[in-house]
């Protein structure tokens, strides 16, 4: 399958001093995944097959309930397309 783009935003309801702890955990499972991702200041966004990333989305929910997180909103957007789609492909010439 090729390569697709998903931006994953997670919001655990914890106290707010926590939310940026939590999602620093979030954020180092994916770079330990070995997807090529970016981080930005409102969502992370992967590159990978979908299966891979939708497991990672699943992941991160577990680990903001095991931080302490009583719920998580996440909003995932999903960009595919049969051929694939890179991350450089939509941004490469604002680098």
């Amino acid at each position: 399958m090729a390569n697709i783009n998903v931006s994953l935003q997670v919001l655990p309801s914890v106290p707010e001093e926590r939310v940026y702890p939590v999602v620093d955990k979030v954020i180092e499972m994916i770079k330990e995944s070995g997807v090529k991702y970016e981080v930005g200041p409102m969502e992370t966004t992967m590159e990978g097959d979908l299966d891979t990333l939708l497991e990672i989305v699943k992941k991160a929910q577990k680990i903001c309930t095991q931080e302490g997180a009583k719920r998580v909103v996440s909003v995932v957007k999903i960009d595919y397309k049969e051929e694939g789609v890179t991350m450089d492909e939509k941004i490469s010439k604002y680098r």
